[in-house]
């Protein structure tokens, strides 16, 4: 009995201590969420860390307890008499209600949650991310409609500090501080675009065009993944936004223009500056 206490004790420990473990890229031995770099996701992080952690901690302590009480007082050697009582309307009221309480709670702050996330604002630009098998492809319909491929870098060719399995050959670009409606679609199987550090999950599926939204707060490179199985390579398509200046970004993309000019889909837009 006291190892199995003295265990739980360590791993409540292990939880509460963990909560507030942040980074902004996946590390090892990770316990926490990443480090929230848009609107939506700081909303996640606290529902995950400043609401249902402490929930959950909280119930698990009490049955913990609950349990010890009534392993100590109510076994036979202690209680050889135990009492006949089959029910207690108070208490049965008692343990009904705050459940129910608890769960509202959760439910209301979930749903505002999910509303915002839900709800897109007016975009000030857009950007359509289209999944293969297994590579993603990035177009950008208010910037002059460019697109190019983004692969997956083999571990021969990573750089100096890089991270297996998430660099890529290009980038997605993005400016900070600009709200970003994001189209994602798929031309084969169902795939999932995931950057968990901006708060976004969002199916990419065939004949379907799904709508989401992203703010950035601050200039960084995020990293995520494909997020549904799409076949044998699916743990092979990585997700890298480059999060920039307004002004960077208009640099960028003015040589996006040229780098990416073989792969123009459409006779070349004017090209609406992030201001």
């Amino acid at each position: 009995m006291r190892k199995v206490l003295f265990t739980s004790f360590l791993m409540l420990v292990t939880i509460v201590v963990a909560m507030p473990v942040l980074a902004a890229a996946p590390e090892p031995w990770q316990l926490g969420l990443q480090e929230p770099a848009s609107p939506v996701m700081e909303k996640l992080s606290w529902l995950h860390n400043g609401l249902l952690m402490y929930v959950i901690s909280g119930v698990s302590i009490f049955v913990l307890v609950l349990l010890v009480v009534v392993c100590l007082r109510f076994n036979e050697k202690a209680n050889p008499k135990p009492s006949k009582n089959a029910h207690n309307t108070l208490l049965e009221i008692v343990w009904t209600t705050i459940p129910v309480l608890i769960l509202l709670t959760i439910f209301i702050n979930s749903y505002r949650i999910i509303r915002e996330a839900s709800d897109i604002p007016e975009p000030e630009m857009t950007l359509k991310v289209v999944g293969y098998q297994w590579y993603w492809g990035y177009q950008y319909p208010d910037n002059g409609n460019f697109s190019y491929d983004s692969y997956m870098l083999q571990e021969a060719d990573l750089p100096e500090g890089g991270k297996r399995l998430l660099e890529v050959d290009n980038e997605v670009v993005l400016p900070v501080d600009t709200t970003i409606r994001v189209q994602i679609a798929a031309a084969d199987v169902i795939h999932a675009w995931a950057v968990p550090a901006l708060g976004i999950k969002t199916d990419a599926v065939p004949g379907r065009l799904n709508e989401t939204w992203v703010r950035i707060d601050k200039p960084g490179v995020y990293y995520g993944q494909c997020s549904e199985l799409c076949g044998t390579n699916h743990g092979f398509m990585p997700v890298v936004i480059h999060a920039v200046s307004k002004e960077e970004f208009n640099t960028w993309v003015a040589e996006a223009q040229q780098k990416f000019a073989g792969d123009m889909l459409t006779a070349p837009y004017k090209v609406a500056e992030v201001n």
